[in-house]
């Protein structure tokens, strides 16, 4: 297994709950070690920019407008399968749907405010940390 990078964002649902820690602990325990954090709050063209990929898709405005809501919090974790492992602990997109225990299961209200993001491949992980991290050295903790 490789040590990989991810990029991890917090939504605003989750911020304004308030699980941010709980959130930064299921990392840590299973592996995970948190390397930048960035808090912010994206506008509706930022938003739109990260999410270019969707811009076809029917959920994407809602989307857009969503993630530009209230702050988030972007994370780097690296570790061991780092991507894999990520969306294994997040749970399904669906909270209704993720298994028990899991971030999105505990955390989430629906599949549109469903408390975390993260990258979906290696590759993406580069370009969605570069979008958050781009001028910024990243240094393992290991």
């Amino acid at each position: 297994m490789a040590v990989q990078r991810t990029l991890s964002i917090i939504k605003p649902d989750a911020v304004g709950k308030n699980v941010i820690g709980d959130i930064i602990r299921r990392f840590e325990e299973n592996g995970l070690s948190v390397i930048a954090t960035r808090m912010s709050h994206l506008s509706a063209a930022e938003a739109g920019r990260f999410y270019e990929v969707h811009a076809e898709r029917p959920f994407y405005k809602d989307l857009c407008a969503f993630m530009s809501s209230g702050p988030i919090l972007a994370m780097v974790l690296e570790g061991k399968n780092a991507v894999a492992l990520n969306r294994q602990l997040m749970g399904a997109t669906n909270p209704k749907e993720a298994e028990a225990g899991t971030i999105r299961a505990d955390h989430a209200d629906s599949i549109d405010a469903n408390a975390v993001h993260g990258s979906d491949s290696a590759e993406n992980a580069a370009i969605e940390i570069n979008f958050f991290f781009a001028n910024l050295d990243l240094h393992s903790r290991g």
